[in-house]
């Protein structure tokens, strides 16, 4: 801690904050931390937490300063993550290490691969790693400093390029950005990401949920989007965008200056099929993809706008977590959603069989920050920073940065003995069971006699409570 504090680092810095643990397979737990400014890392068996292996390296793998963002994954027996490299955080990357080939990255001198970037989190999905962040927009004609959401998509079989051409860099890097607007004359744009959830499949749809956040000095507000992943490839299978010289617009790449075959695509799959890796790739195929990244087009989300909104203060959105299967037949979408005042927000998908995520009922919003258990050295931090849905406990489990707060996924005691006011909850989790005259939390394949209205919530031949 000594160094630490001699290189102008605070007291409270300068201790070891975990900001990796993740599974490295079935039985290992790979662990992370910033250890003084001097990141390092352990393998940990899974039953017992003992130590495994010698002590890694932690440098591109987790950052130096616990203030940083990071995501982290291990796919196909290799670890990818997006953090800083250094100790003054001005080295951003996306790199894949600790694996049977040389380790690769984005390019730290090249501001147009990450520009100041926030990262949220990581998706391993068909031949592709996905990387969702917020950065710096480089392509905002204004001067000051906009900034945007996005993905990245690189190749899991990337293998770099030659001696001449990114070297020990990702051949395959494409980013894009993603927007959440409300549809007008203008576009009133949620421009940042703040959480993303794992691929969900719905309806014959690979999707992600994602919140967003309005700009500091804009209205505040908060908006939850919902992007198909086949959408998002479209994209990046679509134009390029380049700036032509440092004070012009930027515009699409002509057709006629990509390179043939199209670059940015992986190694033995159309149209790179007679490649078997990306180090055998031509040398202006390479030289392309050393200066394009960008997409022109955005990812539009489904339907073309949010799917859930809410424009006050106190709906800033920080954290989601999403139930594809609520309810005792498991046919219904629910979506939590933490805050940044401890509020937890309970949404459902109404859309049915004929629309794709297109109708949003707001169900229930709860005040889940316990002062009692959450306090720390007297001070309240209120921030939602995790949620985790636990199914077979019928919980959600939610984090605070002192403590984890266990709620129920259905409040259904709170409507107890009064139908009416059960029924009218629209709760997928609660129906009345009329053998108890309760209203009851219905598991998933519950044997109980129960009624329930999800669609209408109709009451209106029921006496009040």
């Amino acid at each position: 801690m000594s160094t630490c504090i001699a290189l102008g680092k605070s007291e409270d810095g300068c201790h070891n904050f975990i900001k990796v643990l993740i599974k490295r397979n079935d039985d290992t737990l790979f662990i992370c931390g910033t250890d003084a400014f001097s990141p390092s890392c352990r393998n940990y068996k899974m039953d017992t937490l003992e130590i495994e292996g010698e002590e890694i390296k932690g440098r591109g793998k987790c950052p130096y300063n616990p203030k940083d963002s990071n995501v982290a994954l291990f796919a196909g027996g290799y670890l990818y993550s997006g953090t800083t490299s250094d100790i003054r955080s001005t080295e951003p990357l996306i790199f894949r290490s600790l694996g049977d080939t040389p380790n690769l990255r984005t390019d730290k001198h090249n501001s147009q691969w990450l520009k100041e970037p926030n990262f949220i989190h990581v998706v391993d999905y068909g031949n592709y790693m996905y990387f969702f962040f917020r950065e710096v927009a480089i392509e905002a004609c204004d001067t000051g400093q906009l900034i945007v959401s996005r993905v990245a998509r690189i190749c899991k079989n990337d293998m770099g390029g030659n001696t001449a051409f990114l070297d020990e860099l990702w051949t395959s890097f494409l980013k894009a950005r993603l927007n959440c607007f409300v549809p007008s004359i203008l576009n009133f744009y949620f421009n940042e990401l703040q959480a993303v959830t794992d691929v969900v499949h719905i309806n014959g749809h690979d999707v992600v949920f994602a919140t967003f956040t309005t700009s500091e000095h804009s209205i505040p507000g908060s908006a939850v989007c919902a992007y198909d992943m086949l959408e998002l490839d479209k994209v990046f299978s679509g134009r390029f965008k380049e700036q032509l010289s440092p004070f012009s617009i930027w515009t699409p790449v002509p057709g006629d200056q990509v390179p043939t075959p199209r670059p940015v695509s992986c190694a033995g799959s159309e149209p790179l099929e007679e490649y078997t890796s990306s180090n055998d790739f031509p040398d202006d195929i390479l030289n392309f993809m050393k200066d394009y990244h960008l997409m022109d087009e955005g990812i539009s989300s489904t339907e073309s706008q949010p799917w859930f909104l809410r424009t006050k203060a106190k709906y800033q959105l920080t954290k989601i977590a999403v139930d594809v299967s609520a309810g005792p037949k498991e046919n219904w979408i629910v979506v939590f959603l933490g805050s940044q005042t401890g509020m937890l927000l309970k949404v459902m998908d109404t859309s049915g069989e004929n629309a794709f995520l297109s109708n949003s009922v707001f169900l229930e919003e709860m005040n889940v920050y316990n002062p009692e258990k959450c306090q720390y050295n007297g001070q309240h931090e209120k921030t939602i920073v995790n949620m985790r849905l636990d199914k077979p406990s019928g919980a959600l489990y939610v984090a605070f940065r002192h403590c984890i707060i266990k709620v129920p996924l259905g409040r259904c005691d709170l409507h107890g003995k009064c139908k009416k006011a059960c029924i009218a909850s629209r709760d997928p989790y609660c129906g009345w069971v009329q053998e108890s005259e309760e209203c009851k939390y219905l598991a998933p394949g519950d044997g109980h006699e129960f009624e329930q209205d999800i669609e209408h919530g109709n009451v209106n031949d029921m006496d009040g409570c």
